[in-house]
């Protein structure tokens, strides 16, 4: 694998260039971006690609998954970390999954609802980030209750909040921050399936996408994505399978 060959696909960008969508980034009082859950590794991922080709990196946070699909299509980002979808798989390509976790709900106090299955009933309103991966996998199980579309993380919280949905359905680390606002709200147990994120670039990038791909297995042997879990607490993340 030729680092200078992956190195140039860059150059004619001036640097490696990343997104994150919501509710993976925030900007703090000084303007600065942090990174929450996937959006920590992503970061760091970013700058570490960066290094490795001796560039710069840059990292821009947009609203949602389908705003960086579409720069990622327009070009205007190089890569992007995206839980592997069929749906995705077909207008990008991604390297193997770096890390992942799982998918749960949010239950405000009171709920009757113990377990993913005692959901699943009619008159049930289960609140999503609608376009987003959890949101995808939980559309191919519900067969009863009523899903609530909302576009932004926020916005399907403020649902369940104010008694507009009865269920909040989200990854696990996101629940757990939203957890704290709710009180005597839980986040159940067990799960209705599992996110593996990898890198996604455009079609047609061969080299870049076996550099990457190389890039993406070292940091899963040597310990770099599990430094990452364990030193930004990414509550229910682990290596990739």
């Amino acid at each position: 694998m030729s680092v200078t060959s992956s190195a140039e696909q860059f150059f004619k960008t001036g640097g490696v260039r990343s997104a994150l969508f919501l509710p993976q980034y925030s900007i703090d009082a000084r303007g600065e971006m942090l990174g929450h859950g996937t959006g920590y590794i992503g970061i760091a991922m970013t700058r570490l690609i960066a290094d490795r080709l001796g560039i710069e990196s840059e990292v821009k946070g947009l609203p949602s998954p389908p705003a960086v699909m579409d720069a990622l299509l327009a070009g205007t980002i190089d890569m992007a970390f995206f839980g592997i979808e069929p749906g995705r798989q077909a207008k990008a390509d991604f390297t193997p999954p770096l890390f992942q976790f799982d998918y749960t709900y949010l239950v405000p106090a009171g709920s009757p609802v113990v377990k993913i299955a005692d959901a699943d009933r009619a008159g049930t309103r289960i609140a999503i980030m609608d376009s987003h991966a959890s949101a995808l996998a939980l559309k191919l199980i519900i067969k009863h209750a009523t899903i609530v579309s909302a576009e932004l993380p926020e916005e399907a919280f403020g649902l369940l909040r104010s008694g507009k949905a009865d269920v909040f359905a989200s990854p696990r680390d996101v629940l757990l921050d939203y957890a704290e606002k709710l009180p005597g709200s839980r986040v159940l147990d067990d799960a209705f399936g599992v996110n593996r994120v990898g890198i996604a670039i455009r079609k047609g990038r061969e080299t870049l996408l076996e550099f990457l791909s190389e890039i993406v297995q070292q940091a899963k042997a040597d310990g770099t994505i599990a430094r990452l879990v364990q030193v930004g607490n990414l509550r229910g993340f682990s290596v990739a399978d």
